[in-house]
């Protein structure tokens, strides 16, 4: 599939800002590359280039336009939009239009945005996926459950998109697609108008072509500026303080992402990271199980209208995965948070004196398959703990199929991630070249 160009939103804030181009003009290009390139990829489920085309004009008009000033960005279809539809990647709310955006569309359009459609969620952002296809591979799945928005980035159709994560559906999709993803630390970013699946695990997350990108519209959506700042001095700041580790299930991990994970830290020792040696604790292995019986146990909850009135409109995937979860005993839900709870407290027993750990960010590269979006095993643990997760592309896989690994922080420290993590990426890019 021929993919559009990588344009950098943050070149593309500043020239609308000092006035060099259009929004308009942008959006023409893009809406453009949509027309041409998705129909193959299906990545947007809801597109009106009019639409899109009379929003930018706005921000033309506009005497201050702001920090995402002609910018597009692609929302996840489980996020609230006024001006499309929201679906929820479900039969069950075709046509359903919402009355106002969710929270984190209002602050972006705010700040200048232009929205430039909706992606394919998979089902309720769970399990079925939709019919986006892989950019550089279309037999592979994408990743999800926020496929489109990934597929969009990676294929240039989108210079940052939204989507949400409850295990992996951030961070794996941006490795198999070869993008960089942001999953916030715990309530960073407001969930109103986000449609709930688990409410002690959903978060709104970020795409983007590097860490800058990514960080400018994460410090629009947590009102937080100086996040980009710290990305934008990360190469140049003290070298940070890195651990790694396979987790306590590496072993399941495919050889080369290993190697990538194990390489990925070697290059930043090279480079001049401090190295620190971490280990996984003892009583931290659970925390798998749990997040999976959390996520169950709360989708059942969320879901329960959609099961009660119209469960011959949801797959038998969902509803399979929802009777499991009836048959929890209440016990084991408690269990499931008190072991998030705990180990979170015991933070720095995993991470001793790093700053950040690099870890897998799925088990491999995508698999050559579209019934599944893939295994988020090594997601669940950093999802139930809190923490905030950035994806870096770091190589391929034996298919030529991209590979990510997680830079991880401590929960709350969302600020020294974006830092370290732009640091890692100049060096990693540096050494490549």
């Amino acid at each position: 599939m021929a993919l559009m160009p990588t344009t950098s939103a943050t070149e593309l804030a500043r020239r609308v800002n000092d006035g060099q181009t259009s929004a308009e003009h942008i959006a023409r290009r893009y809406a453009d590359g949509i027309e041409a390139l998705d129909p193959s990829l299906h990545a947007f489920v809801a597109f009106e280039p009019n639409t899109v085309i009379d929003s930018a004009r706005g921000v033309d008009r506009a005497t201050r336009k702001g920090p995402l000033a002609g910018v597009p960005i692609a929302v996840k279809d489980i996020i609230d939009t006024e001006q499309f539809e929201t679906c929820y990647g479900s039969p069950i709310y075709a046509g359903h239009r919402p009355a106002l955006d969710a929270a984190c569309v209002a602050l972006l359009r705010r700040a200048g945005a232009v929205v430039l459609g909706k992606t394919v969620t998979a089902e309720f952002a769970s399990f079925t996926p939709g019919p986006t296809r892989h950019p550089h591979a279309p037999g592979h799945t994408p990743g999800g459950s926020s496929s489109g928005s990934a597929a969009a980035v990676a294929a240039g159709l989108a210079p940052l998109a939204l989507g949400t994560q409850t295990a992996g559906s951030v961070i794996r999709p941006a490795s198999f697609c070869g993008v960089v993803g942001y999953k916030p630390s715990t309530r960073r970013v407001p969930r109103a108008g986000v449609k709930l699946i688990s409410d002690t695990l959903d978060e709104v997350g970020v795409f983007g072509a590097s860490v800058l990108d990514v960080a400018l519209l994460a410090s629009v959506l947590a009102l937080e500026p100086d996040w980009v700042g710290q990305a934008a001095q990360g190469r140049a700041q003290p070298p940070p303080s890195v651990g790694w580790h396979l987790t306590s299930r590496g072993q399941q991990a495919e050889l080369a992402m290993r190697l990538a994970v194990q390489q990925a830290a070697q290059r930043a020792f090279a480079a001049g990271a401090r190295s620190e040696e971490i280990a996984w604790p003892d009583g931290f292995d659970p925390l798998f199980d749990a997040q999976r019986t959390v996520q169950l146990a709360e989708t059942a909850r969320a879901l329960a209208p959609e099961y009660a009135y119209r469960r011959s409109q949801l797959s038998a995937q969902l509803v399979e995965a929802i009777r499991e979860a009836h048959g929890f005993p209440a016990q084991r839900y408690a269990e499931a948070l008190q072991t998030g709870r705990s180990c979170a407290a015991r933070i720095d027993a995993l991470f001793g004196g790093a700053d950040v750990i690099i870890a897998p960010s799925a088990v491999g590269e995508a698999p050559a398959t579209l019934a599944s979006t893939g295994d988020p095993l090594f997601n669940r643990p950093w999802q139930l703990l809190g923490c905030p997760v950035i994806g870096l592309p770091f190589g391929r896989g034996p298919n030529g199929l991209p590979l990510g690994v997680s830079v991880i922080a401590r929960p709350g420290q969302d600020a020294r991630l974006f830092g370290a993590a732009a640091w890692l990426e100049h060096c990693w890019q540096r050494s490549a070249g």
